[in-house]
């Protein structure tokens, strides 16, 4: 029976968390589901916009969702919805499908959400968390950083109201010269006003706040409340001044009420075309989410599920697609505000769910005259965070390697699009990955005077005996090294024709598959026939053990030393030699 209940708290988080809901988390979560949803209503319907689809759709995508995750999320305060980058993706990937604008774009977008969450649960459910640790971090930081440029640089149009397109940055920046001589005044007006005032309320508003003697909680609160003013001022001033009949772009009529509950209507062709981008979507929003959630976990020495996360985020994208959304995950900034506004539970993004849900049903006849404008500006701040230039100069002077890496997923990005951009970085890192495993690190080393330690003959001054060859390999052995590790020993030996014993040194070895045995076997029969004994020392166990499952201890011409120090000790006993400082 207990087994069974830790089955189901396993997959149910919220039994775990629920049984210690007292009247202070209550409060707690009520004050942060409230800073939430204030932030989340201008950026839902922002990241509908950027995705292509109606203003509504980003608030449909922010209810249900929120609900779905708080029950089988194990994150405290990660505040599930859509995202900059998944929208650009949705807005990539369908875009190509279907033309936007049309019932079927609502539907493609949707099957996408399900699509992708389905993907999810089931690799939760399967626990194939591991496949996200294909995404390095220096792709997922570049290829973010690129969207991020691609996003602020497709607002531009709506911010000047000028025509404008393009999924790459070379297409959009033709399509703005192009159309640079017929901005429109008015929608510049609004858009660089409420593009200053977000940028000013985002870096001075609470500190001038503070100084004015306001609380910090109070000036935290108006601060992140900036956008809803934006959004409030803008309304007003396009109703007042008919900014419509001057040319504004207004959002439009938003049908009130809740979404429909409904499976999307799609085709079985359709839903082949969107496997592999919803895989994709899934796997980067599932990257994005779990580092946000474990980097705020850590804070309150609290722990996540990777797995359990997965089910969790699936459980959202099938709830949004469900319910006529589009693809969702954890979104950093609003995460970050949750936890600052003192979240103790998922049950806050329930609440928010709920502040969510009054605003559709109550709030949607204002916003449609609200300047398209306003969203664009609200967008381009919010993915100012996205562009860190910090992180490229970083890998860059650390790792070359990962720098190209990077370089490739930036480059791809802005040149072709998303998903060429976050196949090329993988491709690319992984690429990267084989080449550097295929040559591993292999030092000659020697004895540190006075100790039983063993060190690189070319970093430290070690002591090193004529007859005895001592190779360290640094990488576990598999099909991709393992004719280097037979090249190398061979060039070694041919270099020093007074060995008599070759040691290789094991301490990182912690595989040796079929191909590396089979160069292991060939390492000691070509070693025997130039009269060389061929020794292995600090052999791991679980190695140990697989190599004892073949004829290759059998057939070795020398030993296996528990220990490189026992190994030398033994070899040099054997012939009486001087030790030789090097």
């Amino acid at each position: 029976m207990r087994s069974a209940v830790a089955r189901l708290e396993r997959y149910l988080p919220i039994l775990t968390w629920g049984r210690a809901y007292d009247r202070a988390s209550l409060v707690s979560d009520l004050v942060a589901a409230l800073i939430v949803t204030i932030m989340l209503i201008p950026q839902s319907l922002a990241y509908a916009m950027l995705a292509g689809l109606p203003p509504e759709v980003g608030l449909y995508a922010s209810i249900l969702p929120l609900v779905a995750y708080a029950l089988f999320g194990t994150s405290r305060t990660l505040a599930v919805g859509p995202v900059a980058v998944v929208s650009l993706m949705t807005a990539a990937v369908v875009g190509e499908i279907v033309a936007q604008g049309t019932a079927g774009y609502l539907a493609a977008a949707a099957a996408l959400a399900l699509l992708s969450g389905a993907m999810l649960m089931l690799m939760g459910l399967l626990r194939l968390g591991f496949l996200a640790n294909f995404l390095s971090h220096p792709v997922i930081s570049g290829f973010i950083t690129a969207s991020g440029i691609l996003i602020a640089a497709s607002q531009i149009k709506h911010i000047l109201g000028i025509a404008g397109g393009g999924d790459t940055l070379p297409a959009i920046v033709a399509t703005l010269a192009g159309a640079a001589s017929g901005v429109n005044p008015h929608t510049a007006a609004i858009g660089l006003g409420v593009l200053s005032f977000l940028l000013f309320a985002r870096t001075r508003l609470k500190p001038l706040l503070i100084g004015l003697g306001l609380g910090r909680r109070a000036a935290d609160l108006l601060t992140k409340a900036a956008p809803i003013l934006a959004v409030a001022v803008t309304i007003l001033l396009a109703k007042g001044f008919d900014l419509a009949a001057h040319g504004v772009a207004l959002v439009g009529a938003i049908p009130p009420g809740l979404p429909a509950f409904a499976v999307p209507d799609i085709s079985p062709h359709l839903l082949g075309q969107l496997a592999g981008p919803a895989f994709l979507i899934g796997i980067i929003g599932f990257v994005e989410s779990v580092s946000v959630a474990q980097t705020l976990a850590a804070k309150r020495r609290q722990r996540i599920e990777p797995d359990q996360e997965l089910i969790g985020l699936g459980a959202a994208n099938i709830a949004a697609g469900l319910s006529a959304g589009y693809p969702v995950t954890g979104g950093f900034a609003r995460s970050v505000v949750s936890f600052d506004a003192g979240a103790e539970t998922p049950a806050a993004g329930v609440f928010t769910a709920a502040g969510i849900a009054v605003a559709t049903l109550f709030l949607t006849p204002f916003l449609a005259a609200l300047p398209q404008a306003t969203l664009a500006a609200t967008i381009i701040v919010a993915v100012l965070s996205l562009v860190d230039l910090r992180a490229i100069r970083h890998v860059f002077a650390y790792s070359r390697a990962d720098f190209a890496a990077m370089a490739a997923t930036i480059v791809v990005t802005l040149s072709l699009g998303v998903e060429p951009g976050i196949v090329a970085g993988v491709g690319l890192s992984l690429f990267l990955f084989l080449y550097r495993s295929s040559r591993p690190h292999m030092a000659i080393v020697g004895q540190v005077p006075g100790t039983e330690h063993f060190r690189n003959v070319a970093r430290h001054a070690v002591l090193t005996e004529p007859h005895i060859l001592s190779i360290r390999v640094d990488e576990s052995l598999y099909f991709a090294n393992s004719r280097y590790l037979e090249d190398r020993i061979a060039q070694l030996v041919a270099e020093r024709p007074q060995v008599r014993h070759v040691v290789l040194m094991c301490p990182a070895v912690n595989e040796i598959d079929a191909s590396a045995l089979a160069s292991l076997e060939a390492i000691n029969r070509r070693l025997a026939d130039a009269g060389i004994a061929f020794h292995l020392s600090e052999v791991k166990g679980p190695v140990m053990d697989r190599l004892r499952r073949s004829d290759f201890l059998d057939q070795l011409t020398g030993e296996v030393f528990l220990s490189q120090f026992a190994a030398v000790r033994s070899l040099r006993g054997a012939e009486h030699r001087p030790l030789a400082v090097v």
